[in-house]
């Protein structure tokens, strides 16, 4: 999110970085510098217990400097390095390579040393870099790939023997991507025996998935954490190894942009639960992408627009005079549409939640500043995660939180979730739309919805787990496409009790029956009812299934 790409020394081969900015004159001119320090200056003096934290800063780089990466697809024939910073090679961006002889990759290294010592000159000092921000992706945007074993090699040879003289109290967090990956990248950069894992302090993540379904984000993942917990244990990695949520954000465009305030208040509940759901699992913490943007969700070079808590609209302030409504710094136009919000009334903003005391000076403030707001008020640095589950209600399945006795229709608000990609997973019965599900003429697990524009949705049980996510998910129920699961409720011996038989399964069928599985990590503080995968087993296993009239339950 920049009006354009920058780094601190173009000069071709200056491997000793002779010419590095060591001012950062451009995070000065652009009051980057001056923002820290005032925010680290409000966050002591509003709260002082908490000196020991302080203000806690992470650096995470996009690209190194287009001499130092090796040539894209987009670049000339026979070129010698990248024309830009945006994109990347693969398997690794850096010219040549990251093993111990690399000129570019020790080059690389020693930038970031110069970066962390030119800001600690500023008087601002980073708890903790990431080597790259999304090393899986080589992005049309500011990119530089790594594989695990890359990103190992760069860390073990370079990063870690620079920042561990250099600045040996700037921690290094490992991976920085999506959540789905992440317990591979911990198998092999935190064992033991790799070099690299003297260095790691930490591992970073982010809440989006491998897909481009952006209304995924934030809604998968969970089990993974709890994996990522267990597999820290098992490694025999030091208990004060920090888990980091170090990227969320809805995209595309913004709630004010959308003028829908569901939409605006749908975006800030899945920051709540998200938040709420890591922190449970045993993550230290939780960034959310950008603290402010404008009123379409940038400034950002390559269009790649997405929300935040406050957007800076100055044109709507009391004295605004002459101020347009996009300013001349923002190049991507209006990619999705008119702003809505500014075709509406200071009054009915108001109305819907948006303070009118903040608009008179320019600001929207959005639904997810109050969610992450409230967390971040109450939950403090050094809090620990309480168990803590709703669990079903002591007179039954029948009576239910969320759809009692009498009522047909489940509760609890629409399904959001019933979507192509989800995750199955298990909680006790409240009887809400999440937990409506329809054995349909085809014999599918079928679970019905809306999306947050109210389309309807639709989606059918798997039949086979996810590779990267180890349970059942959601998937289309075109049967035509193989996908979705085949399920016959065959009853068991014991009144009232069954089994559910994937019948399209291509193993032994008395391995092929729907299971729990239980979460790794023991659930967390949600404990091991709170949130169990849905996966395919054996017909032996000790989860049984309860027919209770035209409901099953477990």
């Amino acid at each position: 999110f920049s009006v354009g790409s920058y780094n601190f020394d173009d000069t071709e081969d200056d491997f000793d970085l002779d010419d590095f900015d060591s001012g950062v004159q451009h995070d000065l001119d652009s009051g980057m510098v001056d923002m820290m320090l005032l925010a680290t200056k409000v966050a002591k003096e509003s709260y002082p217990d908490e000196a020991e934290y302080g203000m806690r800063i992470i650096a995470s780089p996009w690209s190194p400097p287009p001499w130092m990466k090796a040539p894209t697809d987009d670049d000339a024939e026979g070129a010698l390095h990248a024309e830009n910073m945006t994109g990347s090679a693969l398997p690794v961006c850096i010219r040549d390579g990251v093993g111990s002889e690399s000129k570019y990759a020790k080059s690389w290294a020693l930038f970031f040393r110069k970066f962390i010592s030119a800001y600690s000159n500023h008087g601002i000092d980073f708890y903790g870099v990431t080597p790259q921000n999304e090393p899986e992706f080589a992005a049309p945007w500011d990119a530089c790939a790594y594989d695990a074993v890359n990103e190992g090699e760069f860390i073990a040879n370079h990063l870690g023997p620079t920042l561990s003289e250099s600045h040996p109290d700037t921690k290094i967090l490992m991976f920085d991507h999506n959540k789905d990956h992440m317990v591979k990248w911990a198998q092999m950069l935190l064992d033991p025996d790799h070099p690299a894992s003297k260095y790691i302090d930490g591992s970073a993540y982010h809440w989006y998935v491998g897909g481009m379904d952006r209304l995924l984000d934030g809604g998968q993942g969970n089990p993974n954490m709890h994996r990522m917990v267990s597999e820290l244990d098992v490694l025999g990695v030091d208990e004060g190894h920090i888990i980091l949520g170090s990227e969320a954000c809805h995209c595309p465009s913004t709630g004010y942009a959308g003028g829908d305030l569901s939409i605006a208040w749908a975006r800030a509940s899945r920051n709540a639960h998200t938040i709420l759901a890591d922190l449970a699992a045993g993550s230290n913490g939780f960034i959310e992408w950008n603290l402010i943007l404008d009123s379409v969700g940038g400034p950002n070079h390559l269009g790649n627009m997405c929300d935040s808590p406050l957007l800076a609209v100055p044109h709507r302030a009391l004295d605004a005079v002459d101020i347009p409504e996009q300013l001349d710094f923002e190049r991507s136009g209006h990619p999705f549409g008119e702003v809505h919000g500014d075709h509406k009334t200071r009054e009915e903003l108001n109305s819907e939640g948006v303070p009118a005391k903040y608009l008179d000076l320019g600001i929207v403030v959005q639904p997810m500043y109050y969610y992450v707001g409230h967390i971040t008020q109450y939950v403090r640095p050094g809090s620990r995660a309480v168990h803590a589950l709703v669990d079903s209600s002591v007179s039954g399945p029948k009576s239910r939180t969320f759809r009692p006795e009498e009522q047909d229709v489940p509760g609890g608000g629409i399904n959001d979730l019933a979507r192509i990609g989800i995750e199955a997973t298990l909680w006790p019965c409240e009887g809400s739309t999440r937990q409506e599900w329809l054995l349909n003429e085809e014999k599918q697990l079928q679970v019905f919805g809306h999306d947050w524009l109210g389309v309807p949705t639709t989606s059918c049980l798997g039949r086979k787990a996810d590779k990267d996510m180890g349970g059942l998910m959601l998937t289309t129920c075109n049967v035509a496409k193989g996908k979705s699961g085949l399920f016959e409720v065959v009853p068991i011996p014991e009144k009232h009790r069954a089994n559910i038989v994937l019948k399209n399964s291509k193993v032994d069928p008395s391995k092929s029956c729907l299971v729990a599985q239980p979460l790794m990590n023991n659930g967390g503080a949600y404990g091991p009812r709170g949130g169990a995968q849905v996966n395919i087993g054996s017909c032996e296993h000790s989860w049984v299934w309860s027919i209770i009239l035209d409901v099953i339950v477990i």
